[in-house]
């Protein structure tokens, strides 16, 4: 077996073990819309809020084509107009409360893009909420909701419709409720008798059969890889150029003849193997791709059907989904 083949085999044995706490298998999960609809109920229970629809999964906004994305793990619309933003956090690198920024801010931009009237006044209501495997204050809370608030006068509240709430599941206080304390175990990997969290587990057991998702996964961890290939690459290209001037100096001295001729036989059977490695992992990733988006079409579909079934007119569907008309008009 090659090495490519092995590192193909070892991602999917990765995938049959992923858990709710990937935020890939996550996004997956949650774009069951009653599945998602009981986890925002379950963390807004003030809100009472009746239907969501779920955006494109890992959804990516970018304010403009050079600039960095920020990659939604779940995003929604509810029944009152609010945007609703979850996230997935496994590994804390500090940085989360200023992540925050980059999140609401594209969030903002993309609901203005979308929206018809271009008014400040009309844009929703967002919240971003970030759900944790660890305590991003250390201060024993399971949640932490934070909106903007005047400096001087503590009461008064800006009411700019930006809502930012992170969750763990390393609380230590008697903050939540005994369902929302079953789910933050069960991303632990703790099971419980909780119903809510069978039925998170049935859908994960579904989530893995899935072939689409299960392409899109090793197309996502291919892309990963070549980002660090890319970097050990300049690495590697800043050594040899370091190693060549030394070695040249030494070849020079010792027999440049010698050394070319070796040179030469090195660099054409690397050259031709990593040529054969490269277009192998090329047509892969190219049929991956084209499964992945067929797959994405079909979503969009089916999120539409959704919304004719539950009364909504052509162009709420078009805003929610990203399909024309004449595609809406086909269904």
């Amino acid at each position: 077996m090659s090495n490519f083949e092995d590192f193909v085999q070892s991602k999917y044995q990765i995938w049959e073990n992923l858990t709710l706490a990937n935020d890939f298998m996550f996004g997956k999960v949650f774009q069951d819309e009653k599945l998602c609809l009981e986890l925002v109920r379950l963390i807004l229970p003030e809100l009472d809020i009746e239907r969501v629809v779920i955006r494109e999964h890992q959804r990516e906004a970018h304010q403009t084509m050079d600039t960095r994305g920020v990659r939604f793990d779940v995003y929604l619309h509810d029944d009152k107009g609010r945007i609703i933003n979850i996230e997935m956090q496994v590994v804390n690198r500090g940085s989360i409360p200023r992540r925050t920024r980059a999140y609401h801010s594209m969030i903002d931009l993309d609901a203005m893009d979308m929206s018809r009237t271009g008014l400040y006044e009309n844009m929703p209501e967002v919240i971003v909420i970030f759900i944790c495997a660890f305590d991003p204050f250390n201060l024993g809370r399971h949640v932490y909701t934070f909106k903007n608030v005047c400096i001087e006068e503590r009461d008064l509240i800006m009411n700019d419709g930006a809502t930012t709430i992170f969750m763990n599941t390393k609380g230590t206080d008697s903050d939540i409720s005994p369902r929302m304390k079953a789910f933050l175990e069960f991303l632990e990997g703790r099971d419980g008798e909780d119903e809510f969290v069978g039925r998170l587990k049935e859908r994960l057991a579904y989530a893995k059969q899935d072939k689409y998702w299960r392409q899109e996964y090793l197309l996502a961890e291919f892309d990963r890889n070549e980002r660090i290939a890319e970097g050990r690459q300049q690495g590697l290209q800043e050594g040899r150029q370091e190693g060549k001037l030394q070695g040249l100096e030494e070849g020079r001295q010792e027999g440049k003849l010698q050394g070319l001729e070796e040179g030469r036989q090195e660099g054409k059977l690397q050259g031709l193997e990593e040529g054969r490695q490269e277009g192998k992992l090329l047509g892969l990733k190219e049929g991956i791709l084209q499964g992945v988006q067929e797959g994405k079409m079909q979503e969009k579909i089916e999120i539409a059907r959704r919304m004719r079934n539950l009364s909504m007119n052509d162009e709420q569907i078009c805003l929610a989904t990203g399909l024309s008309s004449a595609e809406i008009s086909r269904i």
